[in-house]
């Protein structure tokens, strides 16, 4: 895994709000923590990105404490900060030219939501021939309403997950990233 960077994906203080609603998985912050601090004390790349919303309301806007990182997640030393107004890390950022001028050839992301900028980051890696690894255990997402009612934040993650595995990204949880380090 020496070619490889962990890739935190908007672990905002937004995301502790109670309006998103309901939410799965509230180990993942303990996770993602578990994941920096191996990354970082074995010299790994550490990559952060947040959203920085356009949309009116959004508890993710710039100018919101929300949009701040969440307390122990910012970057420190170079590691670097890209901020994106859409569901991809990719798109109107410099992350791809940041990991190819490195040589970086993988990346473990975790970080909010599963089913969203997660899944889409995710997504596009793959698509760009990156090889990503999604933390299971290390993102969260929320309940989501569709036109029959709720879905529950746990079935919205398991298939958010379902959708990458193989096709896009390894799934593993913490403990099998940490033992590959």
């Amino acid at each position: 895994m020496k070619d490889t960077a962990l890739l935190l994906i908007d672990v905002q203080q937004a995301f502790l709000d109670p309006s998103w609603g309901p939410r799965n998985n509230p180990g993942a912050e303990a996770n993602l923590l578990r994941l920096l601090e191996a990354f970082r004390a074995t010299g790994r790349p550490v990559i952060h990105v947040k959203h920085d919303s356009t949309e009116p309301d959004s508890t993710l806007r710039p100018e919101r404490p929300g949009n701040a990182l969440m307390l122990g997640m910012e970057p420190i030393g170079d590691e670097p900060l890209y901020g994106k107004t859409v569901n991809s890390a990719f798109i109107g950022t410099g992350l791809e030219a940041h990991l190819r001028e490195r040589g970086i050839e993988a990346l473990v992301i975790g970080g909010f939501i599963t089913n969203h900028c997660v899944s889409t980051t995710a997504r596009m890696a793959g698509n760009l021939g990156f090889r990503a690894t999604v933390v299971a255990d290390a993102c969260a997402t929320f309940d989501f309403r569709d036109a029959e009612g709720v879905i529950p934040a746990a079935t919205m993650h398991r298939i958010g997950l379902a959708e990458l595995r193989g096709e896009f990204a390894e799934v593993l949880d913490t403990g099998e990233v940490l033992g590959r380090l």
